[in-house]
């Protein structure tokens, strides 16, 4: 069993950047592909990044790449996703993922753990 506990979001103005952490209860989590997704109001959950175990490959929805950067340090079973440029349309609840996967990693029922999530909120 891993347990996922997310910190982190808040309230930033357009343009700004919050940093996002994900620290898993367990060691064997460093094991585990983690992925970052979000729901927005009224919205479905959608995938935003993944990165697999080592930390050598990385997926970005195409909406943050190049402002959004996921990152991991097994070390301290933490995953990150810094977020710059902020946009008001990236308010939404984020959640951290971990599962046992090395491809799909969109596909939120893939994932064998989940976060309570935490709120990010850019005013215009």
């Amino acid at each position: 069993q891993v347990q996922l506990v997310e910190s982190g979001g808040g309230l930033v103005q357009a343009g700004g950047s919050l940093r996002l952490s994900c620290a898993a209860s367990a060691p064997t989590a460093s094991t585990y592909a983690m992925g970052w997704f979000r729901q927005a109001p009224g919205k479905e959950r959608e995938f935003v990044a993944a990165i697999n175990w080592s930390g050598v490959s990385t997926n970005y929805k195409d909406s943050v790449k190049g402002r959004f950067t996921i990152s991991r340090v097994n070390a301290n079973n933490t995953v990150y996703l810094q977020m710059n440029s902020l946009k008001p349309e990236d308010t939404a609840v984020y959640y951290c993922a971990a599962g046992r996967l090395s491809g799909n990693y969109h596909f939120p029922a893939l994932y064998n753990y989940w976060g309570q999530g935490t709120q990010v909120t850019v005013s215009s």
